[in-house]
């Protein structure tokens, strides 16, 4: 299931995506407009700030901004930052693989074969989606 986080995230993503300029825009606009709680967000837009897609100014005219374009934002980073794994047992994550200690052999395991036909779905959607496809600009 997608945390809260991660759907908090992605809808404050497309709300700064479709701002002109790139202008930044406050924490406390961004809450208002997307019904989010100001302190999550705050934290979310940190996180994001901190691996590299947002951008911040502070004082009059502050806020927060994005750093590329949208249709250069692939969801398979915003997933990994904001949701980690993408795959949802390790012994089939490309980036945290952990062999599990309940399976003798991953070979013939039935839920490591069904797990990654999982991953690698959701793996085509994710890197074929950008930031920009998200994105509805409000008329």
């Amino acid at each position: 299931m997608l945390s809260k986080k991660t759907k908090y995230g992605i809808k404050a993503l497309t709300y700064l995506a479709r701002q002109e300029n790139k202008t930044p825009v406050s924490i406390a606009t961004i809450s208002k407009s997307e019904s989010i709680s100001l302190k999550f967000l705050e934290s979310i837009l940190l996180t994001l700030r901190k691996n590299g897609l947002l951008g911040s100014k502070k004082g009059k005219g502050g806020g927060y901004y994005l750093l590329k374009e949208p249709s250069e934002i692939q969801m398979t980073v915003v997933m990994r930052i904001l949701e980690g794994p993408i795959a949802m047992v390790p012994c089939v994550s490309l980036n945290f693989y952990e062999k599990c200690d309940d399976c003798p052999d991953e070979n013939i395991c039935a839920v490591n074969k069904l797990m990654m036909q999982f991953r690698d779905s959701s793996l085509q959607i994710f890197r074929n989606t950008t930031l920009a496809d998200l994105t509805f600009k409000k008329a």
